[in-house]
């Protein structure tokens, strides 16, 4: 598929220069999102997709129900589904730069990315934050190979890893004058704490680390283009 036509069908997803870098190292094939709205209490049963249905607003849902046989049963819709092509809206800029030789020289505009400063030229230049980047300015795109739900805390180690977080020496966000700056982290705690710096502080109650939400983790491979 050609940049074109992958352009036409790709829907935009977000990722901060962190793990775009991770993306671009090939550290990172999966990401999770919060199911929003979250299930009340009364059904947190995850009973999976809908596959088929006379409705058919409802195929491609998830259903979450009091039991395992269902019962009442609340929907939610998943940013993506599996086969879906992505491109990756990242922290971004334009700049200016000095092409060709003697008569044919001539400046040209580029677009540049902070995960990937290639030379001085741009280096300089202010970034403007990826929710504005327009799709032309698109370089990474994925495509989705499984959506799941699951409780956040349920990640894994192994899992951690594939977020693109690495257990070793950290920052350490709690320290004061007199203490350590830094502490050896799993890749779950890694994970744990980058999860939380994505959430709004008025959200940490609903979506942070220790509520514990429903997340839609997604799984995705590079697409060559």
């Amino acid at each position: 598929m050609n940049r074109d036509e992958l352009l036409k069908q790709a829907k935009p997803i977000l990722f901060n220069t962190e793990m775009v870098q991770a993306i671009l190292e090939d550290r990172k094939d999966t990401t999770r999102r919060v199911v929003k709205p979250q299930p009340d209490e009364k059904h947190n049963f995850p009973l999976g997709f809908v596959s088929d249905s006379t409705n058919k607003k409802d195929i491609g849902k998830f259903g979450f129900g009091i039991d395992e046989y269902g019962g009442s049963i609340q929907n939610a819709k998943p940013p993506f589904k599996k086969d879906d092509y992505l491109y990756v809206r990242e922290t971004w800029h334009k700049y200016i730069k000095r092409v060709g030789k003697g008569e044919s020289c001539h400046l040209a505009e580029f677009y540049g990315y902070k995960a990937s400063i290639a030379n001085s030229e741009d280096a300089h230049e202010p970034w403007k934050p990826s929710i504005h980047m327009p799709k032309e300015a698109a370089r990474i795109f994925l495509k989705v190979t499984d959506v799941r739900v699951e409780r956040l805390q349920n990640i894994t180690e192994e899992q951690a890893t594939r977020e693109g977080c690495q257990a070793g020496f950290h920052e350490y966000k709690g320290a004061i004058w007199g203490q350590e700056d830094t502490d050896e982290w799993t890749a779950v705690e890694a994970f744990g704490d980058l999860w939380n710096s994505t959430i709004k502080k008025a959200d940490l109650d609903e979506y942070g680390w220790e509520a514990n939400p429903w997340v839609w983790v997604i799984e995705f491979e590079r697409v060559e283009v």
